[in-house]
């Protein structure tokens, strides 16, 4: 059982997430808070797995109780849920220490999908944002590791250099003189050798650990 702590300061969208969370059999909402202190006091209190966030609140913002919250609780994951995709909110929240980061639009299937998978350590950044996040991680990629570390052949890491790009399958299948099927199974062993389940996190995986350069050459 995923024990869910939701952060919201509007009670109408704490009441629909926690139908929409505890219509999964696997998932238990222990909690609400109205702001990100109380967030922060209930974490001990509630002990959830997971703290579903908000980040514009009264008292203490999501991105303050975030990073209170990841260096308290370190176990504790923290999945943004939030309507706010200007940089400045983004980074932030990354930077706190933020494990996800979702818009409210995201449709409920999805965002329980991302719980979920956070909860096994992957990375979840919702696709208008993803771009920012991608260039940000790229700019401060320190660690580098050879792609045979994971196996890569040359030309699973040419597809993956071209999907960090942000390119489509097709435009892939086209520069690269392939079918987008033949595509979609290069990329299908590329989220499998990486451990990922989807292009973003992915690319998010490969700027991160040095495996593509997109200042490079």
């Amino acid at each position: 059982m995923i024990k869910i702590l939701i952060c919201d300061d509007q009670v109408i969208v704490c009441e629909g997430l926690t139908k929409i969370l505890e219509s999964d059999r696997e998932i238990e909402v222990v909690g609400v808070a109205n702001d990100g202190a109380e967030a922060f006091e209930m974490v001990p209190i509630k002990n959830p797995d997971l703290v579903l966030m908000d980040l514009k609140m009264p008292i203490m913002n999501g991105v303050v109780a975030t990073r209170k919250i990841k260096e308290k609780f370190p176990h504790v994951h923290v999945l943004v849920l939030t309507t706010y995709d200007d940089d400045e909110w983004v980074f932030d929240a990354i930077r706190g220490g933020a494990d996800g980061y979702l818009l409210k639009d995201t449709p409920p299937r999805e965002l329980i999908s991302a719980i979920k998978g956070t909860m096994e350590g992957k990375t979840f950044v919702d696709p208008n944002i993803a771009g920012k996040v991608l260039s940000s991680v790229s700019q401060k990629t320190k660690t580098v590791i050879s792609p045979a570390h994971y196996s890569l052949s040359e030309r699973e890491h040419e597809i993956l250099t071209l999907l960090a790009q942000g390119l489509t399958n097709a435009d892939i299948a086209h520069q690269l003189f392939l079918t987008e099927g033949t595509v979609r199974n290069y990329a299908s062993e590329i989220f499998k050798k990486l451990g990922v389940s989807d292009r973003t996190q992915a690319a998010v995986t490969a700027l991160r650990l040095g495996l593509v350069d997109l200042d490079g050459p």
